[in-house]
């Protein structure tokens, strides 16, 4: 006999489905709690399991959020239903055409030089406060990485002091995604900068033992994530670095930056680019370079050295022009 008690069949294939993503090294924490939000709905309705009325009526509660959070929870929903047709081929599966429509998504802001000068001389001039007594120190040193290594958010606030290397320059990315651990090494200016914050970091008498984050605040108490993404948005408004349209830089358009600025350097450099690729998938921490790919949109200035190049190289066999 069938255990058809309420829900049973969404727990069971919900638990097989957080099995197999978290198989494939994917930690799926957001999607676990869009999933149980989802039933803890279906339990208000005292539903049996999700339909297409129900599943209306639950996404229109999330009509207040943006378009794009709208988007990941019908897509999470989605993805979860199209699952559990494996197994179950008359469950619920929603129809894709009818989620929420995406702006057109900005282009990540490339942030250049004189801009990364003016964060850090801003940065430098940040006040303490008791809660944040070396907080310039701490924003200057996060800038650094963030531009120079490329790091992701979650890599540099979950940063310790056994992480770090001081004396080789090198950083240890533990369990970052996929569950991949890497060795990433720094550049001489990020090494010195490194080396300075160490410096203050000591002086001021933070907790010295290994486990103790790297970047701290009150009572070395680490940064959280949305700690350490309103620092810099703050920061950004602070030094005036926006683009032409007054958007301040996100965090994640450091990564961007820093992928970018890789591929400008070996163009310059008359760098065999596509032998290069896999070097730069492997210090951001990547599967494969279909995900650094993701990083290197066509910016204008790529495509111009680009062309140019490829004018270069082959500009002479090409005959003719349009007509």
């Amino acid at each position: 006999m069938h255990d058809i008690t309420p829900l049973s069949r969404w727990d069971s294939a919900f638990a097989a489905y957080l099995s197999s993503r978290r198989a494939l090294g994917r930690a799926y924490r957001p999607e676990e709690w869009v999933l149980r939000h989802v039933r803890r709905f279906l339990v208000r309705a005292g539903a049996m399991d999700l339909t297409e009325t129900l599943f209306d009526k639950w996404r229109r509660e999330s009509s207040h959020l943006s378009t794009s959070t709208r988007l990941r929870l019908e897509r999470t929903v989605y993805k979860f239903c199209k699952y559990r047709r494996r197994g179950e081929p008359r469950c619920f599966l929603p129809d894709p055409l009818s989620f929420v429509r995406l702006r057109p998504y900005p282009l990540p802001m490339i942030i250049d030089r004189e801009q990364i000068a003016r964060l850090l001389a801003t940065a430098s001039a940040l006040p303490s406060t008791p809660r944040l007594p070396i907080r310039g120190a701490v924003m200057r040193l996060a800038i650094v990485l963030l531009y120079t290594a490329g790091l992701r958010r979650g890599e540099l606030e979950r940063l310790t002091l056994n992480d770090v290397n001081a004396s080789a320059g090198v950083l240890r990315i533990r369990d970052s995604k996929f569950h991949k651990s890497r060795w990433v090494p720094v550049s001489p200016s990020a090494f010195t900068e490194l080396q300075a914050y160490l410096g203050i970091r000591r002086r001021a008498g933070f907790d010295q033992h290994g486990n103790a984050p790297l970047l701290c605040s009150y009572r070395a108490r680490a940064y959280t994530g949305t700690g350490l993404l309103s620092a810099v948005k703050t920061l950004c408004s602070l030094a005036q670095v926006s683009d032409a349209t007054g958007r301040t830089p996100r965090v994640q358009d450091f990564r961007h930056s820093f992928a970018v600025a890789a591929l400008l350097r070996w163009y310059r450099a008359d760098a065999d680019v596509q032998s290069n690729l896999p070097k730069l998938a492997l210090y951001m921490g990547h599967v494969s370079i279909v995900s650094t790919a993701y990083y290197l949109r066509l910016m204008p200035n790529v495509v111009q050295l680009a062309g140019e190049r490829f004018e270069r190289d082959f500009g002479a066999l090409v005959q003719g022009g349009a007509p």
